[in-house]
Parts: structure tokens; sequence; C-alpha cells
């Protein structure tokens, strides 16, 4: 048996190696700048792909278009040390092969600081796992909504095209309305902009497919007043068979008052799908709706259109007055975003600087004008940082698709496409995209993001 400490420490030291390497999550330990110290083959694996230069040298960098908030997380960290952050989820863009035919990845990552120098991140992949959730969720949901709180609902009855077909003491209790509210499509509950024609009907189709459809959010009862609820569609039994009254229910919408649930339902959305900096939904956020709503697409036709923008020149404004001055900018840029854009249009940060908005049945002039709004209201603002003010511009491009049965990377490409060109041609601009603009720019995707 070998006695020697430095032999028996240079022992334990190579299992531990060992472990690490032949660990079942990937493992990267970095400095607290994110400079990457040791990496094993499964982070490597997972964080590869997101390199564009294939150079994996530093964790913040490598995650900066997919987690943009994780350095400010570990910034503003104040113990000495602990856990940064606990199973954040990652959603990636797969390339090359079409969204629609191919479940989003997503990652899981849990950032443990371990003093003042070291960061341990541990990351798995649980695609298969946040499906399952998903799944979980929906049923639960299904079950809470029916089997509590039962004196806080509306029972409304909606013909085939969903408008209420017959009034009851429910719904003037809930929302306030009274038998002139019999003929209005379902979309009465809710405030202007919250929701559209086509996504209306698309909720009577997901009931026929799946037994049930569900959402929740802001209703508007007939005062105009707001409150927070949720509502279960789901079609009647005998909804086939022929209908006397052309009036008849076909479905029955069951509309919960959960306003008294509201702040922790908040927290808890927020905690999952809201960027912490700028305060509008995060990419993982965007992913799911965007998919969602170009499957919707797929099934029944409507025009969607996708904005991507960013600040122009952000580096030079992180440079002139250091990351939180550059944050000021992120911080105002969403107030302006979620202040220019409808209830239903999804608005998140997808990237360090750089910003989506899917704009569910919008044509493209309708995008390109509320995009020329946005750049024109940045514009005419600037930020109070310190004892400064920081003016700055944005840069956006526009895609859309009519009828086009288009995969989200398409959509985001083209987009993207149109981006570059609004950057290359001098900034502070709009364009969209078109073939002929495409063929003219005829550049490679990976360099898209050259000029920014």
């Amino acid at each position: 048996m070998n006695h020697d400490p430095h032999a028996q420490l240079g022992a334990e030291h190579e299992a531990l190696i060992q472990f690490l390497y032949l660990a079942p999550v990937g493992l990267v330990q970095t400095a607290f700048d994110g400079e990457i110290q040791m990496i094993n083959p499964i982070s490597a694996q997972l964080l590869m792909p997101l390199q564009r230069d294939g150079n994996l040298t530093n964790l913040f960098d490598a995650l900066e278009d997919v987690a943009p908030e994780l350095r400010q997380l570990c910034q503003a960290y104040g113990r000495a040390s602990g856990l940064v952050c606990d199973g954040l989820h990652i959603h990636l863009t797969p390339g090359g092969v079409p969204r629609a035919r191919r479940a989003p990845q997503v990652l899981s990552l849990s950032l443990l600081k371990l003093d003042g120098e070291r960061l341990m991140a541990v990351l798995s992949d649980v695609t298969e796992q946040v499906r399952r959730e998903h799944q979980l969720r929906q049923n639960d949901a299904w079950l809470n909504a029916l089997l509590t709180s039962i004196t806080d609902y509306a029972l409304i009855g909606l013909d085939r095209e969903g408008r209420v077909s017959a009034w009851n003491d429910t719904i003037g209790r809930v929302t306030g309305h009274t038998e002139a509210v019999i003929g209005s499509p379902y979309s009465v509950f809710y405030p202007q902009g919250a929701t559209t024609p086509e996504q209306v009907h698309d909720r009577l189709r997901e009931a026929d497919q799946n037994g049930w459809s569900m959402d929740e959010g802001p209703r508007v009862r007939f005062d105009g007043s707001q409150f927070w609820a949720s509502a279960i569609i789901s079609p009647l039994p005998d909804r086939d068979l022929p209908l006397d009254d052309q009036n008849d229910a076909a479905y029955c919408m069951v509309l919960r008052d959960i306003s008294d649930k509201h702040d922790t339902i908040e927290r808890r959305r927020k905690s999952v799908f809201c960027d912490h900096l700028t305060g509008v939904a995060n990419r993982r956020a965007f992913f799911e709706a965007a998919e969602l709503e170009l499957t919707r697409n797929r099934r029944q036709p409507r025009p969607i259109a996708l904005i991507l923008l960013d600040a122009d020149h952000f580096k030079r404004i992180n440079d002139c007055h250091g990351h939180p001055g550059g944050d000021a900018v992120l911080r105002q840029l969403g107030l302006l975003l979620t202040a220019t854009f409808r209830l239903v249009d999804v608005v998140a940060r997808v990237g360090g600087e750089e910003f989506a908005v899917l704009l569910p049945s919008c044509s493209l002039d309708g995008a390109l004008a509320v995009a020329e709004r946005l750049r024109t209201l940045v514009m005419r603002q600037s930020v109070a940082f310190d004892d400064a003010r920081i003016e700055y511009t944005i840069s956006a491009g526009v895609a859309a698709c009519d009828g086009e049965s288009l995969s989200l990377e398409t959509l985001m490409k083209r987009a993207d496409q149109a981006l570059y060109a609004a950057k290359a041609g001098g900034r502070n601009r709009v364009e969209h995209w078109s073939p002929l603009a495409a063929a003219a720019l005829d550049q490679p995707e990976g360099l898209l993001h050259a000029v920014r």
C-alpha cells in the first residue's frame, strides 16, 4: 500500500478528473467572468453548436444569444457562494432541420458560485422532460378549473362559430353582461388587442381535436374593468346532432375569475417566461408561442409577421457607459416595445440586444407600419443614466407569410436578412424581406450578424 501523501493526492485528483470527464451531465468550471477553466465532453457537445466561430472559451459568450440574462444574474448575486440559478431552461434553435419536423431542444442550466473567483455550471438536455411536464400542466389546470372555486365561474354556451348562444345568471355575476351579449363572439370578454378572430376559431378547433382548450389572462367586464381569468372551452357531446336553431350551443365555455391568484400566477410566469432585465418575454416563451402560432397557421392559413430588431452600435454604448448604461437602454427599449405592440403580440428578448416580435394575423404592411412607429419613438427619446443622456436608435427587419406554410427557422432567417439590410443600409431604419432583396444580399447565414 502506498502511503505517500503526494501520490495519494495525485490519485484522488486523477479520480476526480475521471469522474468529471465521465459524468452523465455536462459540467463546466469557469472564472467569475465566464472564462472556461474545465469542461467535460457532454458540455462541449451541448455548447459547441452555439459558437459561430467554434471557439468555446467563455460560457457567458457561448450562451449570450440564448440566455442573455446569465451574466447579469451572476453579477447581481450578492452572496459569497451559493446557487445563482437552478434549472434555468434554455431553448435552442435546431439547425438544418425544419422546426415543424423536429421538437425544439431545451437545455437545463444550474449555476453555482463556488467562491469569489469560480463558478460551476451543470448542463443537461431536458427536451423530453419539458414536453411531458407541459402535458401534465395542461391536465392539472383542467382538473383544478373544474373542481375548485366553483362559485366564481361563468358557464357560457357557444355556437359553432364561438358566439354566445344563451344568457344565464353566472355570466352576469362574473362579467356584468346582460342578455344583450347573446350572439357576440366570446372575444367580447377579452380586452382590445388580446386576441384575433383567427385565434378565436383556433381555440374551437383545438377543443375539437383535444377535447378541450384552455388559456388564462386578462378579461374585461361589461363596465370596462379588467380581471384575471382562466377559460376552458370543450365541445358538447351532442353538438354533431342536427340543431333546431343556429344559436344552439355546440361548445361549453367555463370562465373563472382568478384575480385573487393573479400575483402568484404572475410571479410564477415571470420566473419561467420573463426576461429579468427588460420585463418582456424571454427566448423560451417566444419559441413556444411562435411554434404554436405557426402550427395553427399550417391548419388554418392566415397572415403572420415577424420583426427582429436591435439597438444600433450597442457595443459603443457599453464601452462608453459600461454595462449598467447598456442595461438602462435595454430596459427602456423593453418598456417602449410593450407600449407599442398589442397584447396578442409576442414581444421577447432573444439575444443580448436583439428582440423579436411575433404579430399574429398581421400583414407585412401592418408590421412595417408599427416597426416604423417604434423606430421613430426610440429615436425621439433618450435614456437618463447617471448624469448623462444616452441617445440611441434601432434597426429592424420584417418578414411575413400570408398563407405560406413556413417553418420558424425560415421566417426568422428572412427577418434576419432584412435586419442585415437595415444595418448595411446605414442603421436607424426598417427593411423588409423580399426574394429580390435576399438575392441581392447574397450573404451566408453565418455572416448575417457581421455588421451589427
